[in-house]
């Protein structure tokens, strides 16, 4: 997630937080890197230039450069800065109460991954206790219709369809009547894309807006296309005037050009982004949370909120006594890698973590041997998980043919699980090694 970007950023924060003084061409010389890193990231050159010119008037006043600790300060102002670009405060839907019906209209060209957002958005609508009624309306694309059928039913949603319809102004208007039939009290309509922004699209738009009266209209847009997604945004806004804007791709997004620009530069806010392929993929969008993860200084608070949503407490407490009592079984480490997988991927996981950035290679985060251990722990007997001692060689061959793997693979396994269940129970009763782990979490 807009790797470029944060490796470099990152690097001139760690080279300047350190320093016990720094000059006005300390200053100057990190803003111009932080420049070339911006324009490198695609991000729109009105937004770079309007980036360095406030930090350095911020940056080289007194108040930072005789501070006790100006490397700090600065990086601070740098901070502050990619918050306001990227929108300052989390900006939420403004949906009606649940007794009254909501309309949210999703828009965006082809290809950038609205249908698949549509999907999502009600399903996380629907967590929040909300009834949610998913209209197709794209009758352009081949097939738009029974992809948003198929996605529904994968995430519990009713789709509104109308197979013979020809006109989508006409089937919104017909959902928006059955939805108040049923009792929705929020309506999602997927709209047709286009290759581009013409004209017949906007118009097509504008009649839809005008019969769905919506009260979120949002762009969804490729956050891959960099400065293309802000033209974009701007045609769409000019057309029907947008509240918000979706970026999906995001979690594949190693540049931030779109990110960084398109608050600036069409005032929209970043109300939510793709982070994935599954159907809970779609992350709300903290300003503060994504700035500090591009300045390589973790995300403390969205870790947490994925865990708290994959892990049960009391089964965490039955683990830390597990751990502290060495009966740490494969099964419990089988059980808290597919609850880790849950979360997204390794990589991401440790972008969020105070300190990872920078520390750990690709060749660290190797999730093909992950796949490999789980393999192996799959093909062992409930016995086997439970006591991996009894895994003598006649089992470890055993294991191996069924796992598709080497023998090699599974005593690498079982070294590298004894080696950490040590570990577990040592960390589990040093108080000392806790508060050093802690502090680096932030904690």
């Amino acid at each position: 997630m807009l790797e470029r970007l944060s490796d470099k950023l990152s690097q001139i924060a760690r080279q300047l937080s350190g320093k016990a003084s720094i000059s006005e061409k300390n200053v100057q010389d990190a803003v111009d890197e932080i420049k070339v890193a911006l324009l490198e990231a695609d991000v729109h050159v009105r937004v770079v230039r309007r980036f360095v010119n406030r930090t350095l008037e911020d940056a080289t006043g007194e108040a930072v450069l005789k501070s006790v600790s100006p490397g700090q300060q600065f990086v601070k102002i740098v901070y502050d800065r990619l918050v306001q670009f990227l929108g300052d405060e989390r900006q939420d839907l403004e949906l009606k109460g649940p007794d009254t019906q909501s309309v949210i209209l999703l828009l965006g060209l082809q290809g950038s991954g609205k249908t698949t957002t549509a999907a999502k958005l009600a399903r996380r609508l629907a967590k929040e206790g909300r009834r949610v009624l998913l209209v197709a309306a794209d009758l352009v694309r081949p097939a738009a219709v029974d992809q948003l059928v198929t996605l529904g039913s994968q995430v519990g949603i009713d789709v509104f369809r109308d197979p013979g319809a020809r006109d989508p102004v006409k089937v919104v208007k017909d959902a928006l009547a059955h939805a108040k039939r049923e009792l929705f009290n929020t309506v999602l309509v997927d709209t047709s894309g286009r290759m581009h922004v013409e004209e017949s699209l906007m118009d097509e738009i504008v009649r839809i807006c005008k019969a769905a009266d919506p009260d979120e209209t949002l762009l969804v847009a490729d956050s891959m296309t960099g400065q293309a997604a802000v033209d974009v945004a701007k045609a769409f806004d000019e057309a029907v005037e947008l509240s918000g804007v979706v970026l999906t791709k995001f979690d594949s997004d190693t540049r931030g050009g779109a990110a960084l620009s398109l608050k600036s530069i069409t005032k929209k806010p970043i109300k939510f982004i793709g982070v994935g392929e599954k159907v809970d993929d779609l992350d709300p969008f903290y300003p503060d949370r994504i700035a500090s993860r591009i300045l390589g200084m973790g995300d403390v608070v969205s870790l947490v909120e994925k865990a708290q949503e994959t892990i049960d407490v009391e089964e965490a407490e039955a683990l830390q006594a597990k751990m502290a009592s060495a009966n740490f079984t494969l099964e419990d480490y089988l059980a808290q890698f597919q609850r880790m997988k849950k979360m997204g991927s390794l990589e991401s996981i440790l972008d969020m973590i105070p300190g990872m950035k920078g520390r750990i290679s690709e060749e660290d985060i190797n999730e093909k041997e992950m796949k490999h251990e789980e393999a192996i722990i799959l093909s062992m007997t409930p016995t086997e998980r439970g006591n991996h001692r009894i895994i003598g060689p006649p089992r470890r061959k055993r294991i191996a043919r069924g796992s598709g793997t080497s023998v090699h693979e599974v005593n690498k396994l079982l070294k590298k699980f004894e080696k950490m269940r040590l570990m577990m129970k040592k960390m589990t009763k040093n108080k000392k090694y806790q508060s050093q782990v802690m502090s680096q979490l932030g904690g």
